[in-house]
C-alpha cells in the first residue's frame, strides 16, 4: 500500500500551524483540508482528550455558526495522534487566507466562559470528558505561538 499524504509530511520540523493538508475533488468543488497543528509533533506533549474535545465541540459550534464561513464547512476534528485539527472547508484555499478565520475561532475558545456547547448525556456520546481551563489554555498558547504572526514555517510543510 502507498504511505497516505499526511504520513509524508516531516514531523519533525513541523511546527505549530496552519497547513494545507490537501485538497480533493468532489465533482465541480474542491474541499480543501487544513492541519491546525497546535503542538510540536514528538517534541512537545501532546493534547489529553478532555480538553480536545472541549475545543472540539467549542470550535464546531463556532465554525458552523459564523456568518461567513458556515456554509462552507465540511468538518473541524481531532487528530487521532492529538497534536491539533483538521478544518475542511468547500472550496479551494491556501493557508494564508484562513489565518483570520482560525485566530478568531481559537480567540472566542480562548475566552469562553459558560456551558460547553453540547456537553450533555442526550447530546454526546461521552460529554464527561472535557476540560474548559486547559482548553482556554491551549487555544491561548496556539494564538500567541502560532497565528499572532505567522510566517512560512507555520503556513507551508517542512520539506
Amino acid at each position: 500500500m502507498e504511505k497516505i499524504a499526511s504520513f509524508t509530511v516531516n514531523h519533525l520540523d513541523l511546527l505549530p500551524g496552519v497547513y494545507v493538508s490537501r485538497k480533493d475533488h468532489v465533482g465541480q468543488e474542491t474541499l480543501t483540508t487544513f492541519d491546525l497543528r497546535m503542538c510540536a509533533p514528538n517534541r512537545e506533549p501532546v493534547m489529553n482528550t478532555a480538553e480536545m474535545h472541549t475545543i472540539e465541540h467549542l470550535g464546531a459550534t463556532y465554525l458552523r455558526n459564523h456568518p461567513d464561513w458556515k456554509d462552507r464547512v465540511i468538518y473541524f476534528g481531532p487528530m487521532g495522534c492529538r497534536t491539533g485539527f483538521y478544518l475542511i472547508l468547500a472550496g479551494d484555499y491556501d493557508s494564508a487566507a484562513i489565518v483570520e478565520l482560525v485566530r478568531d475561532t481559537f480567540a472566542f475558545i480562548s475566552g469562553f466562559e459558560g456551558e460547553i456547547p453540547g456537553a450533555a448525556p442526550k447530546d454526546c456520546g461521552n460529554y464527561l470528558d472535557q476540560n474548559l481551563p486547559m482548553a482556554k489554555y491551549l487555544a491561548d498558547k496556539y494564538l500567541n505561538e502560532a497565528l499572532k504572526h505567522p510566517s512560512e514555517k507555520n503556513l507551508i510543510y517542512p520539506v
